[in-house]
């Protein structure tokens, strides 16, 4: 019984630490979502800001210029960025800055699914030893290995939906488990796109706003900003209810 106490006090403390840092993550990235609107809202009030706004507005004008080389050349930039382990989340603000919600989400969907995918190959095939090391006595990810296992394409689908272990990491040391390479990209795919459409709306909204700056309006009306507001607080509260269900249905198959 002692043994089975410390085990379960192990366990709840483990759980209470994980809850702890998820709580940090979002909390993290809310706020700098917020401080990237906030900044471009008040820079907005300074003298050369507009040549600022102009400049962003060419840039991009000069990437829908490119037509669709340029959504295929900026995907293909997340293949270095998981690979690297760089913040993809700052690449896709930009994609949606760039190509607007719906090219944005197209773009850092596929981007973000070959770049995770890229990850796992050479962590199955070419740096076993090396990702095995990095991962080696972390008691979360044994628990996804099982997991895995046994549900297979569906804890990769949770994980993404809920991270629960680094992301650029997780997509090397899903090479080491038993997944096919098919389920894996499906399961990928769908359990990013959430977060995904999240991001690329508030850099969309950073877009509108920056061309606002540009084509030197005074405002938008008083519905098209309601819009705006609605539109973002929708896609928030979406992403983080799915992402709470996901991360309960997680935690009841890793017990």
């Amino acid at each position: 019984m002692g043994e089975e106490g410390s085990q379960e006090t192990v366990a709840q403390q483990n759980a209470a630490e994980s809850t702890s840092n998820k709580k940090r993550k979002w909390l993290t990235r809310g706020l700098g979502i917020v401080a990237l609107l906030a900044i471009i809202v008040i820079a907005r009030q300074f003298v050369g800001l507009q040549q600022i706004l102009k400049l962003c507005d060419d840039c991009v004008e000069q990437v829908h210029a490119l037509g669709w080389i340029g959504p295929v050349v900026f995907g293909a930039l997340y293949i270095p960025a998981c690979v690297f382990f760089l913040p993809g989340s700052v690449l896709t603000l930009i994609g949606g800055f760039l190509f607007g919600v719906v090219t944005g989400t197209i773009t850092v969907s596929l981007g973000s699914t070959l770049g995770a995918t890229v990850a796992c190959v050479i962590g199955r095939y070419f740096a076993r030893d090396w990702v095995s090391r990095k991962i080696e006595g972390n008691k979360t990810f044994s628990a996804i290995d099982e997991g895995v296992a046994e549900e297979g394409w569906k804890i990769v689908g949770l994980t993404r939906l809920s991270p629960v272990f680094p992301f650029s990491l997780l997509n090397y040391a899903f090479g080491l488990t038993r997944v096919s390479i098919p389920q894996y990209i499906v399961a990928s795919w769908v359990g990013m796109l959430p977060g995904t459409l999240m991001y690329v709306y508030v850099g969309s909204l950073a877009g509108s706003l920056a061309e606002l700056g540009a084509s030197g309006e005074a405002e938008k009306g008083p519905l098209q900003w309601a819009l705006y507001v609605v539109g973002l607080l929708a896609t928030v509260a979406v992403t983080v209810y799915i992402t709470r269900i996901a991360r309960s249905a997680l935690n009841k198959r890793m017990k």
